[in-house]
């Protein structure tokens, strides 16, 4: 294998003044601290067992879209990354410069989307997004962080969501998508803080900062379908958590006790989460381990398991089903973490005319390329994910040539994401939520 030191010189460095400026702070001495007390103090067995049975194999690399997008080089294949960050912390117990943790840390932020697909072809089921995190935790307490996803990491510190929505603003949100959906149909609310409701549902930010016709959108499903539901009217509405991606475990372990804390105080049955792949997992997989909690302590599902429940129990109707052939994407988060691909391609059959899969497609789906916080590290890093991402504009090409002309994507970060790749891969495809295709079909009062 390519020895780090070459594959430093040969790759293009991202300048980020979060990086650079953390850098500026950090001698030998603070980082040789830091990095054996996440190495021997905070992580066990399982990080052990990972370093010591990689055998160095590479049939990791072929599942990697920045392996195959990057012509099946070295530096980019999973063995390759961790072997240019964790592994040389090991072997040199900590001994590193500062070069080397700023090399470190744009390979852990900006070449890995924590995507877990070369898991799934690791003869040992060494789970690499699960290292690349512990390398993300040492940039983070030694103050190393890209400066876009540092920020909005500090706007969930201080607002309790990632867009500095103010308290008032959020309820103002609401109330004006109430307003407009009246229009649509005359008795609709969006109920807040309603206690015992069957449904607590819950949004990231950036809904009703950019996106807030998605809530109008859920707010007519909701009625029409005859849902039991509210929304917070304090802190706890957004699921959302880059602190999950930059290493903070504190600050993500407080975001997901407001949430939950939130949900239970409205005495609520269950949890349902908007169209959001990462949040889904900081919420289903992650949030409740960091507190120490087997469990969750309310049932939580994803939109795509709401929508198909919605629709096998009869109470949305179809009334028209969307007629431009359509395919799916399968985000990573929701599908190899959650395995919701039959629901979700049952819901695509019952509301969509012709169906086209891209190929691969379920668990086997490449990424996006926007998730594991890489699109949150903001424009120094947008070519980097792009660039690593031409596999899934190929896999696009593909299903457009077949008929293909919109993608659904149930998740925020995969629209980011997607977005970028159609338009600078000049894919001229349409791309919508399950959400948005739900509320265009389905059976309205009035229609």
């Amino acid at each position: 294998m390519v020895e780090p030191a070459t594959i430093h010189k040969e790759k293009k460095s991202v300048q980020d003044i979060g990086i650079e400026k953390g850098a500026d702070n950090l001698t030998p001495e603070k980082i040789e601290q830091v990095v054996n007390k996440v190495l021997k103090g905070e992580s066990g067995a399982r990080f052990k067992t990972y370093v010591d049975t990689c055998v160095h194999c590479g049939l990791c690399s072929e599942a990697c879209h920045y392996y195959l997008s990057h012509d099946n080089d070295p530096a980019y294949s999973p063995a390759g990354k961790i072997k240019q960050t964790i592994w040389e912390m090991v072997k040199k117990k900590g001994k590193m410069d500062v070069e080397f943790i700023k090399q470190a840390c744009e390979i852990a932020h900006g070449e890995c989307n924590l995507c877990r697909r070369c898991a799934m072809y690791c003869p040992f089921g060494i789970d690499v997004a699960y290292l690349i995190t512990v390398m993300r935790r040492i940039c983070h307490l030694l103050g190393v962080t890209p400066q876009y996803i540092q920020d909005t990491a500090h706007s969930h510190a201080a607002t309790i969501n990632q867009m500095w929505v103010k308290d008032d603003e959020w309820i103002d949100t609401l109330q004006w998508q109430e307003e407009e959906a009246q229009d649509e149909i005359s008795d609709l609310r969006i109920p807040l803080d309603k206690e015992g409701a069957d449904v607590y549902y819950s949004v990231i930010a950036p809904e009703p900062k950019f996106r807030a016709g998605l809530i109008y959108q859920a707010a007519v499903i909701m009625n029409v379908a005859g849902v039991d539901w509210t929304m917070p009217a304090g802190p706890g509405w957004d699921n959302s958590d880059m602190c999950m991606f930059t290493g903070d475990n504190d600050m993500m372990a407080r975001l997901k006790k407001v949430h939950f804390e939130s949900a239970i105080r409205l005495k609520a049955k269950r949890i349902v989460m908007g169209e959001c792949g990462h949040a889904f997992r900081s919420v289903y997989d992650v949030g409740n381990r960091v507190l120490g909690w087997k469990m969750y302590p309310i049932p939580v599902i994803h939109g795509i398991e709401f929508y198909h429940e919605l629709l096998s129990q009869g109470r949305i109707k179809i009334a028209k089903k969307y007629e431009t052939p359509v395919t799916f994407h399968d985000p990573c988060n929701t599908i190899r973490g959650a395995g919701l691909h039959e629901k979700a391609r049952e819901v695509v059959r019952l509301t969509c005319d012709t169906f086209v899969e891209m190929e691969p497609n379920r668990e086997h789906n490449y990424c996006c390329a926007a998730g594991g916080g890489v699109i949150n590290c903001g424009p120094p890093f947008k070519m980097k994910r792009v660039n690593g991402n031409r596999v899934k504009a190929e896999q696009l090409f593909a299903a457009k040539a077949r008929g293909a002309k919109t993608i659904i994507a149930p998740c925020h970060n995969c629209h980011g994401g997607l977005e970028d790749i159609i338009h600078h891969y000049g894919l001229g495809m349409d791309l919508k939520f399950l959400g948005d295709i739900l509320y265009e079909t389905m059976d309205k009062p009035g229609e």
